[in-house]
């Protein structure tokens, strides 16, 4: 019997000619649009727009402080002088006009990461139990989680600075000391629990449910279902709420004026960086030079995660 050509098989099988000429799954035509020419060209242009000012900030980091605030950034083209002055002033220790900027980077670094961890995992454990666990009440305390997005940061400020200070403390003992980074872990997890676990909540309940069926009838429990099923598939979507955290953290002022004290002890990067600019906001050499070097650990985090933060943007709503 001889092989029919690869050509000929969807005369031979209607079925299969019927079937290709379904609508393709929704991934392929997300992929289609995206890269198109149309799309290419308009991802080009808003590439450029957004990094035409990064990019007068990289070159006015370089200039002297008579030509920065003589002229604008793209003298540069034709005056060429440089130095890197503004950033020895920033970075020397103990420099004799602008603070160190490294101390407080190495405090932003103690507030961002343990603030990102703590998030993550109470997020995620709260999100499984939300998508698989069983209990009273569950779509109900669901909601209210989701509500507390609606909550404006600033109103929950004050009572949680009240909280910390007055009911958290015996006498003169604080359990939750101001002016420590604790405050700051606890304030930070505390304002980004509701996002993650609505967002994690998503991902983690579009799993097969036969996954979790079989492990339990396997006599997995919760927490090794948790650790060695849901951790390993929910891995682009904690990568992707991690990055959105980690940046968040890094960039906020708000929360870090409230709950550090002010204290030069943990302040962060942000707050330096406010005090660079001068009493009148005139010091903009030493303020470029202060943004780049605050911006190097973000760049880092978002490019050695980037693979994970598309997979991310991808998982559970792209479904063929």
């Amino acid at each position: 019997m001889s092989a029919i050509p690869a050509e000929n098989t969807k005369d031979v099988f209607p079925e299969l000619k019927a079937r290709s000429d379904d609508q393709p799954p929704i991934q392929r035509r997300v992929k289609q649009r995206l890269t198109s020419r149309g799309a290419t060209i308009a991802a080009v242009l808003i590439a450029v727009i957004w990094t035409i000012p990064t990019f007068g900030l990289f070159i006015s980091s370089f200039r002297p402080e008579a030509n920065i605030k003589g002229n604008g950034w793209w003298n540069v083209f034709t005056d060429f002088e440089f130095t890197l002055a503004n950033y020895e002033d920033v970075l020397s220790p103990g420099g004799s006009q602008s603070p160190n900027l490294l101390s407080y980077f190495v405090n932003s670094l103690a507030i961002v990461i343990p603030g990102t961890i703590f998030t993550l995992v109470l997020g995620s454990m709260a999100a499984y139990m939300f998508a698989w666990g069983r209990f009273k009440g569950k779509d109900s305390l669901f909601i209210f989680v989701f509500a507390l997005q609606i909550v404006p940061l600033q109103m929950a400020l004050i009572p949680l600075l009240q909280l910390f200070n007055q009911v958290l403390a015996i006498g003169e003992f604080q359990l939750l000391p101001s002016g420590t980074y604790a405050q700051l872990w606890v304030a930070h997890t505390i304002f980004g629990l509701p996002l993650a676990i609505f967002l994690l909540h998503n991902f983690i309940a579009e799993i097969p449910g036969e996954v979790i069926e079989a492990a339990r009838v396997d006599g997995a429990g919760h927490s090794t279902i948790f650790w060695r099923i849901i951790v390993p598939l929910a891995t682009p979507a904690l990568a992707s709420f991690g990055i959105f955290q980690f940046l968040w953290l890094w960039n906020d002022l708000l929360v870090a004026l409230v709950f550090s004290g002010g204290g030069a002890d943990v302040a962060p990067i942000t707050q330096r960086l406010a005090e660079l600019q001068g009493s009148r906001g005139g010091e903009w050499q030493r303020l470029t030079a202060g943004a780049f070097v605050s911006i190097i650990v973000p760049l880092a985090v978002f490019f050695g995660l980037q693979r994970y933060f598309v997979r991310g943007l991808l998982a559970g709503g792209l479904k063929g």
